[in-house]
């Protein structure tokens, strides 16, 4: 396993591996078993950071939310795990009741929901303190300045170490960033939007996904990023949901640009010459861009994991990179 430092105050930076391993849908759709064999699997290989959040899984059957953290409670309590495996949560998209949904009824990022419930994510996961909270979408009800000082309570009471954001426009992320810097507070230090290989039809300057949602790495975003060495990227849906490999999952009209099948034939070159899966080619590009990225990676079995475990070593060389960046 590879490992990057997240983080840059001395106090809470963290060194985690160049994996994350996300838990949505352990304790749901993932049955205990599974999601203990892959999460086994992912430390016994060096893996050391794991993603979950507190709404996880509420859209399944029977789900409520928190069915994910408190998985990870269990699995934690089962295996003695300790301080060596951070765990990133995230709080703000929880619906309010059952029946609901984040886009309608969200618990927002008021300090009051921040306070309790990362209170509730840290009881779920049997921890002391939280080691990366992230602001999961955008309230737009709430001053950012009362969320800036809302999370930075919980660092400074040592119950949440890194800071984070999810999902919102670059400007609202800046916003937040001058106000924690103006007064002296942590500030979000990792930045979790889904980016991969093939730019979606509206990954531009609105930081859009294909749907209209913000939550794409787009342009704007990644110039940020390329102007903040301190951030880090955790990169979700990198693989495409499996559209990369598998003839069942299409990839869809938000994926459907003049550039796709240029840059689909590039990862297939590049795969075919160092003798990895198009799917390992996307990662590695991705951990060795000049963004600093750590890719979310899901799992619904052992073997998923491992092809993804495999992108960890291997190295593109300056041609092959060249040949995947200027594919368009």
């Amino acid at each position: 396993m590879r490992y990057r430092t997240i983080g840059t105050d001395p106090r809470t930076r963290r060194e985690v591996s160049v994996l994350s391993l996300g838990a949505m849908l352990f304790g749901t759709k993932t049955d205990e078993a599974t999601s203990y064999a892959i999460l086994d699997r992912f430390i016994e290989a060096g893996g050391t950071f794991i993603d979950t959040s507190n709404n996880y899984a509420f859209w399944m059957t029977g789900g409520q939310g928190g069915e994910s953290e408190e998985l990870l409670g269990r699995w934690r309590r089962s295996r003695g795990v300790g301080d060596e495996i951070v765990i990133a949560t995230k709080l703000g998209a929880r619906p309010l009741a059952p029946g609901t949904s984040y886009l309608d009824n969200p618990e927002g990022l008021s300090a009051k929901v921040i306070r309790e419930s990362a209170e509730r994510s840290r009881e779920r996961l049997g921890v002391g303190r939280l080691d990366l909270l992230y602001a999961h979408i955008e309230d737009h009800q709430v001053p950012i300045s009362e969320t800036v000082e809302g999370f930075a309570e919980l660092v400074a009471e040592g119950t949440v170490g890194l800071l984070g954001a999810s999902n919102h426009r670059t400007w609202r992320v800046e916003r937040a960033r001058a106000l924690a810097a103006a007064a002296g507070l942590p500030g979000y230090e990792v930045l979790q939007y889904h980016r991969s290989y093939l730019p979606s039809r509206l990954d531009g300057p609105s930081d859009l996904d294909q749907d209209g949602n913000v939550g794409a790495a787009g342009g704007e975003l990644v110039s940020y990023l390329r102007s903040e060495p301190g951030l880090t990227l955790v990169s979700y849906g990198s693989l495409l949901w499996g559209a990369y490999t598998r003839s069942d999952k299409p990839l869809g009209p938000g994926y459907d640009l003049p550039s796709a099948p240029v840059r689909l034939a590039a990862l297939r070159e590049v795969a075919e010459q160092t003798g990895a899966t198009v799917n390992q080619v996307v990662l590695a590009w991705l951990i060795g861009g000049d963004i600093p990225t750590i890719p979310l990676v899901g799992a619904s079995s052992v073997a998923q994991l491992e092809e993804s475990l495999g992108a960890v070593d291997l190295e593109l060389t300056p041609e092959q990179r060249q040949r995947l960046d200027t594919a368009w």
